[in-house]
């Protein structure tokens, strides 16, 4: 169905596309036909930061940036989806036009700038959503206006209000979208900000009575000194998990496009060959109790694989949804489980 669809919504503009595509789920799902979009659910239980995943292949965050869809995107075949970036407050995000198609690079640029409608209104859609099929991560950030001085005090609100109703939580020091952000991933920022989120944690697992992983998502454009220096400070402070990566500023894959001087994250399959070097790297240098969530130009299932290859434990895509639809979920994990069972399979796996 979605290949009959999928004309019709690029000829649209990619923002108001984006809408249509959410409700058209909503509307599916509600009317009991949402199995003509979905790809078959594949099963491949994976157990990972104390849960239990139905099957390692999950949705990127940015699609649902409010958690109004939840229900129609785990019913589309997700092992787990993540909503957000949620703000404490609400706010409008970035000018329009703010996302634009690479079609001949199956890619996208966005400037969207965590536009959302705030904490308190992801957390009654939450409330609202009935949650069948997959876990859900909720990944948090930080408002426009809020000085990176004062960082951890949005973060930490957005954790408490979010933190009994996630199964994980990341938080999202990477988007380009958001003037100065990515100043939080070096060390000594990233070591006060984590370090703050950490306790916090301890403390709500103690009030809770339950321990809600944090996860960390890191850019991909980083440099091997700042990689190891972050891996350093997350190893140090015990965070359960990290996200590699978030889109790029890069230019160089897609030069010559009408829309590569467009500001913003780069994200499709341009973004595959770096966000992978990223994972391969962070693998080496964080022990393995702290899991890797590979996200970053997944289009295929051997796509998958190579993330698979470079040390992550499960996937993430958002790009690949738009340019291929839901197949693209079924095909991953039928990739992944091959890889699985494969008594061959080995780090020569392409990447």
């Amino acid at each position: 169905m979605y290949s009959f669809a999928r004309p019709f919504l690029f000829c649209l503009d990619a923002e108001r596309a984006h809408g249509i595509g959410l409700r058209s789920l909503d509307l599916a799902f509600r009317t009991g036909s949402l199995g003509l979009l979905a790809s078959p659910r594949k099963p491949l239980p994976t157990k990972l930061l104390g849960l239990s995943f139905p099957n390692p292949v999950g949705l990127a965050a940015g699609l649902d940036k409010n958690g109004e869809h939840i229900d129609a995107l785990l019913g589309l075949g997700f092992g787990f989806i993540e909503i957000g970036t949620v703000t404490p407050r609400p706010q409008s995000g970035n000018p329009k036009p703010r996302m634009f198609r690479l079609p001949g690079d199956e890619a996208l640029i966005n400037r969207l700038g965590f536009n959302n409608g705030g904490v308190d209104a992801l957390v009654r859609n939450v409330e609202r959503a009935q949650r069948k099929g997959g876990l859900l991560g909720i990944n948090i950030g930080k408002n426009k206006d809020t000085p990176n001085e004062d960082a951890a005090s949005d973060y930490l609100h957005c954790l408490q209000r979010v933190y009994p109703l996630a199964d994980y939580i990341t938080v999202n020091i990477s988007s380009p979208n958001t003037a100065g952000l990515r100043e939080l991933q070096e060390e000594q920022a990233l070591r006060r900000l984590v370090g703050t989120l950490r306790e916090a944690q301890e403390q709500l697992a103690a009030q809770h009575g339950r321990r809600v992983p944090l996860l960390v998502k890191v850019a991909p454009d980083l440099s091997d000194d700042d990689i190891d220096a972050a891996a350093r400070v997350l190893s140090d402070l015990g965070v359960d998990g990290v996200v590699a990566t978030n889109t790029t500023i890069a230019r160089t894959a897609v030069q010559g496009h009408r829309h590569a001087t467009e500001t913003g994250g780069l994200s499709g399959a341009p973004l595959m060959g770096q966000s992978t070097l990223v994972l391969r790297r962070l693998r080496t240098r964080l022990p393995e109790s702290i899991p890797l969530v590979g996200v970053g130009g997944i289009m295929s299932g051997a796509d998958a694989v190579a993330k698979m290859a470079a040390g992550a434990s499960l996937v993430q895509c958002y790009t690949g949804l738009v340019y291929r639809g839901p197949e693209l979920i079924g095909e991953c994990v039928d990739a992944m489980r091959r890889r699985k069972e494969s008594p061959s399979r080995g780090t020569a796996d392409p990447a």
